[in-house]
């Protein structure tokens, strides 16, 4: 039996001082998360005086009961999980089926086709005539108008070929037509089960983009029941906004701004958490594919 390789002291001081690094990073990342959820969580006036930090103060769940109780609320739901699995879907596979022809080195004028997907990444029309674009093709206040313009991602179809490039290798295309295989059988039958971690860190970056979106949706629609979650919520908030104006009680403006900070944290949670808890399901092949470009033995 081997035993252990003993630290130099050298060695013993970088790994205790990257361990306090990695504490520090941990906390500057989780602190504000926990706040958020423990301000969620904690009674109006505590939150107005700053009592709030880690652990929730005066617990209710008074802000979660006025947003669930939005009428409009499920309906953003709705529709954020159609634009986040059918638009993912849809970005998926045509990141998949240009990444492909892209990849492979007898592509005829395979530099041109690239260097007009990286064009599109440097220019482009801007807001008003891309808006002229959706509208003149019948897309205004569609579904569709937050999914077909945004059908692929340059950067993602760049990652997408480097990953077929380097991790997939050239003579199992060459086995598979010795052995009668057409490129459309290789890409559904060899390609894509070997691409398993990098279509995970596809579906994560697209789902977690249309999970997210509200400006093309402010943009192109302007029917509610069409709207995603994020301007469901943006509803919310613009609705708990406070008319100094028409209230003259001091007490009634004071629970009212309560109630809106109170809100306003528990949106960003019901916005966050869908996201927060798919991540860890996704995280092994995320990290496998994020690092396809590290060197290979």
């Amino acid at each position: 039996m081997q035993s252990p390789i003993k630290e130099s002291g050298g060695d013993w001081l970088f790994n205790l001082a990257n361990t306090i690094f990695l504490i520090f990073v941990s906390f500057v990342i989780l602190y504000p998360l926990i706040h958020i959820i423990s301000a969620s969580l904690s009674a109006g006036e505590a939150i107005m005086s700053g009592q709030v930090g880690l652990i929730p103060v005066g617990f209710n769940l008074k802000a979660y009961q006025k947003v669930l109780e939005y009428p409009l609320i499920w309906v953003g739901f709705s529709n954020s999980l159609f634009y986040a699995s059918i638009g993912t879907l849809v970005n998926v596979t045509m990141t998949l089926v240009a990444a492909y022809p892209l990849s492979r080195a007898d592509l005829p004028g395979k530099n041109i086709f690239l260097t007009l997907f990286v064009f599109t990444m440097m220019f482009n029309g801007g807001i008003i005539p891309t808006y002229l674009l959706v509208k003149d093709v019948g897309l205004l206040n569609t579904r569709w108008a937050l999914i077909i313009p945004n059908a692929i991602s340059v950067w993602n179809l760049l990652i997408t070929i480097s990953f077929f490039r380097t991790s997939i290798p050239l003579e199992l295309h060459e086995a598979a037509q010795l052995d009668g295989a057409s490129d459309f059988n290789y890409f559904i039958k060899i390609m894509l089960p070997l691409s398993t971690p990098i279509i995970a860190v596809l579906t994560l970056y697209y789902a977690v983009g249309h999970w997210n979106q509200f400006f093309d949706a402010m943009l192109y629609l302007s029917k509610t029941e069409l709207y995603p979650l994020q301007l469901i919520l943006r509803q919310i908030l613009i609705d708990s906004q406070i008319d100094l104006s028409l209230m003259t009680d001091i007490r009634e403006i004071a629970q009212r701004e309560e109630l809106q900070a109170l809100i306003k944290y528990a949106v960003i949670v019901v916005t966050s958490l869908p996201v927060m808890l798919i991540y860890p399901f996704a995280q092994k092949h995320f990290v496998k594919g994020i690092t396809l470009g590290a060197v290979k033995d």
